[in-house]
């Protein structure tokens, strides 16, 4: 009796440690390599675009800034000319009078490249309504004097949305334009048409805008209204148009009132087979974090990459075969590192088939624990970093 108990017992630990190793290699052994995409020590990096241009350089726009609120930020952007092994340094793409954050970036059929930034002109009431916590004393002072100085109180009129293009690979930019702000941006449509899903101007649902051409104005063609606009406010949603013409809508779902790791924070979704003029009514799924960006694999599925802003923090991976429906026990999880939540705005490109770099900004963890109310001055800020990873076969059918 006693030999048989101790048999059931050594086969109830083998298949606990099969089970816990099947597990790990689900989260963990996909990852190939994390890397450093941009790291500066006193700069704040953040809310990252990418693509790779007709050139073949991968290009990741993002702001530099002092803080996440700060008044004067830039959109810059690096290039890598070698499928992501090393970067250069920043090229600066937009600096205007004021804060220029939220980088987005369309890459059009012909190579051209247009970016979507949005612009803030802030005030020092509007620095003041934030509470006590949320920076020192000294900072918020100082920004107060900048935001007050004769130069920067006469740029209001350059509050809002802008676009530049580049023919050239990201290299030479034209002059800024008004656009529409698109988080990550837009896509062109198999039928040349180009589109973009914005909200910032909205506030109270997505607008989708087409354009024939850079030389006409956005027009509005459709909205997605939250389902829930008392308590659900949607927000900076991403676009991606499948080779069988159906375009997917993925969205931010943030709780009202703001809290970020709110348990409603799920992502919603939403598609048209029109190209953009109707979309079905948007359903929640089982994807928490945000904001969403989607990519088409070559294998034909779809990926699905998103910030995780509650313990553990980090970066997180699903995968869908119609991209339509989304399975949360195959999340994979490609960071749980981060100290504290201010990370995210994922994006990714297929570097090969089946090798997918994600990029996204986060506090690296080789730069310790920091104290983030109010956020420590001197502390090492958010970088831009990335992870390659290896895409999991394919299920069986």
């Amino acid at each position: 009796m006693r030999s048989k108990l101790i048999v059931v017992l050594i086969c109830c630990c083998l298949l606990m440690f099969c089970f816990k190793k099947k597990r790990g290699e689900h989260a963990e052994n996909y990852v190939i390599k994390h890397i450093e995409i941009y790291s500066s020590h006193d700069e704040y990096c953040a809310w990252p675009a990418m693509i790779r241009a007709a050139n073949g350089d991968i290009l990741v726009f993002f702001c530099l800034t002092e803080e996440h609120l700060a008044p004067d930020g830039k959109i810059v952007l690096v290039r890598s000319k070698d499928n992501a092994k090393t970067w250069e340094k920043p090229e600066l793409v937009f600096d205007s009078p004021v804060d220029d954050r939220d980088a987005g970036v369309t890459l059009l059929n012909d190579g051209r490249i247009i970016t979507h930034f949005w612009s803030t002109h802030w005030t020092c009431e509007n620095y003041l309504k934030y509470p006590p916590d949320a920076y020192e004393k000294a900072v918020i002072d100082r920004w107060c004097d900048y935001v007050n100085q004769p130069d920067y109180v006469d740029a209001k009129n350059w509050q809002g949305t802008w676009q530049l293009v580049s023919a050239d690979h990201g290299k030479t930019w034209s002059q800024p334009m008004p656009g529409k702000d698109s988080v990550h941006g837009g896509l062109q449509l198999i039928n040349g048409t180009i589109l973009v899903a914005a909200y910032r101007l909205e506030r109270d649902f997505v607008g989708v805008y087409a354009a024939t051409s850079l030389d006409n104005s956005w027009q509005q063609i459709a909205t997605v209204h939250s389902p829930k606009p008392d308590s659900l406010r949607f927000g900076e949603p991403h676009i991606l148009q499948l080779a069988s013409g159906r375009i997917l809508m993925m969205i931010r779902a943030t709780a009202i009132p703001y809290n970020d790791a709110d348990s409603r924070c799920y992502l919603w979704e939403t598609y048209s087979d029109d190209n953009g003029k109707t979309w079905i009514e948007t359903y929640e799924t089982p994807l928490w974090g945000f904001p969403p960006h989607l990519v088409q694999l070559s294998d034909g599925r779809i990926v699905c990459v998103y910030g995780y802003r509650r313990p553990p923090f980090g970066q997180r991976v699903s995968i869908s075969d119609d991209g339509i429906t989304w399975n949360k026990e195959n999340e994979i999880i490609l960071r749980d590192d981060a100290f504290n939540k201010d990370l995210g705005y994922p994006v990714s490109l297929e570097l090969e088939p089946g090798i997918v770099l994600t990029a996204y900004y986060q506090p690296d963890p080789k730069d310790g624990e920091q104290r983030m109310t109010p956020p420590d001055p001197k502390r090492h800020r958010p970088d831009i970093l990335g992870t390659i990873w290896r895409v999991p076969p394919k299920a069986d059918k």
